[in-house]
């Protein structure tokens, strides 16, 4: 069986439209339609949100940090390690 892969944005909720295939009148098709997720947009804050999500001073109260910026990145370190002993 011949495979002919179309993509298409749906222009209106239900339908979609197929033409111009090479098929003939009498002959037998299956179709499958395969749906992509919707994507998310992604969550931006502006700077206000930012500074009342909580986020902003999250380590201030930890005794076991001395330096947020070599402890974050230490965690950086630590994940990308860990990447690429996953698929190194």
């Amino acid at each position: 069986m011949q495979a002919i892969r179309l993509q298409q944005t749906i222009e209106k909720d239900s339908e979609i439209h197929l033409s111009d295939l090479p098929v003939f009148q009498g002959q037998e098709v299956e179709v499958i339609v395969l749906i992509s997720p919707l994507s998310e947009p992604k969550k931006t804050f502006t700077a206000r949100q930012l500074l009342n999500s909580g986020l902003i001073g999250v380590w201030e109260d930890r005794t076991d940090i001395k330096d947020s910026l070599t402890y974050a990145r230490q965690l950086r370190e630590q994940s990308q390690a860990k990447r690429y002993d996953l698929f190194g």
